[in-house]
């Protein structure tokens, strides 16, 4: 076998994203070769991309047993560790790239995005600033940067890295985008409006850049009160999206069946486990029904943190009870009746890396409705605290963002989001009845007209004693925020996107009737 030539080939295949192939071309040189780290490093890298993890992390320790200092396979074995939630390691490994190759910016960079993940921004602020000082035009570093500084509100500072991005790069759709969610568009604000109406006609677009382009001119035409292009182009990002991310509801469907199912014949009440001395205040609904908002006046309290949008706990549910798309009633029944709490020990294990200093933590993952009976069972003394606003101002919402999440592919047409959005009202229907009084509902329309008195219940349902800054949780910088409601959620509270549905109702017939509104 001519190895060399092989390995040529192999690398034509991994560029093309042929990553399967990449790993059986891999292992037949391998047999020949197994000493090679270039190609057990490349086999891995090719596995991680097809979210093989644990299968790569072996092949990249391989690498580096047969050369220390191949600091390639160093850094993709860190990155798996990262997407494996195993972030102690993770970090030690980009220390040790970091101590023994001072320059090496692709591990700076991505210690920068551990940082990152865990809502540590004003360390990944430091590594991203540390790497640029060695190349000042990467832009995917400078996309971060500014995403970084927009979590914790230096809104000025991001606006002056995304003009570095876009001098860099005046055609990058990306820092468009960016640059459309923190300008307030009207007459005499249009400069980067008609700069992305321009790039718009570059017929050299690809698919992402033009989602990106269409998603920020909605929005400008919103802030210009021309709802007919603002829908128009945000019908035509959403047709994109769908494209790239087929969708079939049957999938949820039957999980949300399997759930009801599962739990209408589980009697909680019998069940007594052992809980930690953190606190976990979960806040879920649907995406855009106020849950940002609801956790920066929560974690605005002296005696709470907020942790963001974790994905703990759907990971541990997934990983103990699920076979396939079906929830194992056994499993969940035969952990129950253990007396060690598993399930609560795992996500307390994810959310040690977050280094939270009180006993109160928010998780803030609007999806958790759906897990709201094992939060019952398996973290005794929580508090569940579900977000609610009008279904038609709520799906409006959804169509308008984009949402980088693989779990959320139902948002791209309004046929899949009304439908979502009657499998969720249909299990909170069954969480609340089960439930009762456990379940805390805040109204985002209750909680904007009268935030005062809305606020202090909710405070008081989170048996917390009053503290007059969660009243002016937009002054606090104490939670970053970094989903779509970043912008919003910095603001004092506002009441102009109730009723936002009324200027688009004539384009929302479709999802509109689907909604099961009563």
């Amino acid at each position: 076998m001519d190895i060399v030539n092989n390995i040529k080939i192999l690398q034509n295949q991994f560029r093309s994203k042929n990553y399967t192939s990449v790993v059986q071309g891999c292992k037949k040189i391998l047999k020949i070769s197994p000493n090679n780290s270039y190609v057990l490093n490349l086999c891995g890298l090719s596995l991680q991309n097809l979210g093989e993890h644990k299968l790569a992390i072996n092949f990249f320790k391989e690498a580096i047993t047969f050369d220390g200092k191949n600091f390639a396979a160093m850094n993709n074995l860190a990155n798996s560790y990262k997407a494996t939630y195993d972030y102690d390691r993770a970090e030690e490994i980009f220390l040790n790239i970091i101590k023994n190759n001072p320059n090496n910016i692709k591990a700076i960079n991505n210690y920068g995005n551990l940082k990152y993940s865990l809502n540590h921004f004003n360390e990944a602020i430091e590594l991203f600033l540390k790497a640029l000082k060695i190349n000042s035009e990467e832009i995917n570093i400078l996309i971060t940067l500014a995403a970084s500084y927009q979590s914790i509100g230096e809104f000025e500072k991001s606006k002056k890295t995304i003009d570095k991005i876009l001098i860099i790069n005046p055609k990058n759709a990306s820092a468009h985008k960016m640059i459309s969610a923190l300008t307030k568009y009207d007459k005499q604000n249009k400069e980067n409006l008609d700069s992305m109406m321009t790039l718009l006609k570059d017929k050299n677009l690809t698919k992402e850049q033009k989602i990106d382009l269409y998603y920020a001119l909605g929005k400008a035409h919103e802030d210009l009160k021309d709802y007919e292009n603002s829908f128009k182009y945000l019908d035509k990002a959403n047709l994109l999206k769908k494209e790239k991310f087929p969708y079939q509801i049957e999938e949820d469907k039957k999980i949300f069946e399997n759930i009801i199912k599962t739990f209408k014949e589980i009697d909680t009440s019998l069940f007594k486990k052992g809980a930690s001395e953190k606190e976990i205040i979960f806040i879920c609904g649907m995406p855009r029904s106020g849950t940002t908002l609801v956790e920066q006046i929560i974690a605005s309290h002296k005696k709470v943190s907020g942790a963001g949008e974790l994905i703990y706990l759907q990971n541990v549910i997934y990983n103990n009870f699920f076979d396939n798309f079906d929830f194992n009633k056994e499993k969940i029944i035969n952990e129950i009746l253990r007396g060690e709490n598993i399930i609560e020990t795992e996500y307390m294990n994810l959310l040690k890396s977050h280094k939270f200093n009180t006993k109160k933590i928010t998780d803030k993952a609007p999806p958790n409705f759906r897990w709201i009976g094992f939060m019952k069972i398996f973290f005794p003394n929580c508090k569940i605290v579900h977000c609610t606003r009008d279904p038609r101002d709520n799906c409006l919402s959804i169509f308008k963002n984009a949402f980088g999440s693989n779990h959320m592919k139902w948002s791209n047409s309004q046929r899949d989001i009304g439908n979502y959005y009657n499998l969720y009202s249909s299990i909170m229907s069954f969480w609340k009845h089960k439930f009762k009084d456990l379940i805390y509902d805040v109204k985002y329309e209750n909680l904007v007209n009268n935030p005062d008195e809305e606020v202090k219940q909710l405070i008081k349902f989170c048996n917390l004693e009053w503290d007059p800054d969660c009243l002016n949780f937009y002054k606090n910088r104490k939670t970053p925020i970094e989903t779509v409601s970043l912008a919003q959620a910095r603001k004092p509270i506002y009441k102009s996107s109730v009723n936002s549905n009324i200027a688009y109702s004539k384009y929302l017939q479709e999802m509109n009737k689907i909604l099961d509104i009563n």
